[in-house]
């Protein structure tokens, strides 16, 4: 198990089954002190499972596994996972140049949803599930390749960062930009507050 705590002269709110350095921002941005637990879940949809339930299993599946590792059995554990979906195709984090070019052509042009579900595990278990629409504009052959070549989508679901250089592909958001950068902010206060966890400039 591996720990990282955010700010060490904090105590610590929560643990964060999560390495995703935008779910890290996003906390710390909300002054939310959290400690991250390595865990290795497998991240595979099953046959006939919907987008929304694969999503929502991840994160459940993430913070359970988080709890077991804790070192602290009172201090509840968040996970999470973000799913780029197209006509009920689930789009993961490209796994080549090719695949991740694949699915910006997929995108352009088009109106995808993005799911977010987010859960905490400690005396209880919460889930909760942020809905997002992203559209793209339709994009050239050149754009995408240049896009992949700066690094930025190789670890991204759908193959594109919103808060980063792929803004510039898209025309219109209905829902969360948070929840499209990976963790849906107010539904996560929501969701804190529920468990009595301090969220600075609330209380």
């Amino acid at each position: 198990m591996s720990l990282t705590a955010n700010n060490p002269n904090l105590a610590i709110h929560l643990y964060l089954a999560s390495s995703s350095p935008r779910r890290r921002e996003l906390l710390t941005q909300i002054g939310v002190s959290y400690q991250v637990i390595s865990i290795d879940v497998p991240e595979q949809r099953s046959a006939g499972e919907s987008p929304a339930d694969y999503a929502q299993r991840l994160a459940l599946e993430k913070a359970r596994a988080g709890h077991l590792a804790a070192e602290d059995s009172s201090i509840p554990v968040l996970g999470a996972d973000t799913v780029v979906v197209l006509d009920d195709m689930v789009l993961e984090k490209p796994k080549d140049k090719s695949d991740g070019l694949a699915m910006l052509e997929t995108l352009s042009g088009k109106t995808h949803e993005v799911l977010s579900a987010v859960a905490l595990v400690g005396e209880k278990e919460k889930i909760i599930l942020n809905r997002s629409r992203v559209s793209f504009r339709e994009t050239t052959a050149q754009e995408r390749e240049a896009y992949w070549e700066t690094g930025e989508p190789k670890d991204k679901a759908g193959g594109y960062a919103i808060q980063g250089l792929a803004a510039v592909f898209i025309s219109k958001l209905e829902g969360s930009f948070s929840g499209v950068m990976g963790l849906p902010l107010f539904e996560t206060a929501e969701l804190l507050k529920e468990f009595k966890i301090e969220i600075s400039g609330t209380t």
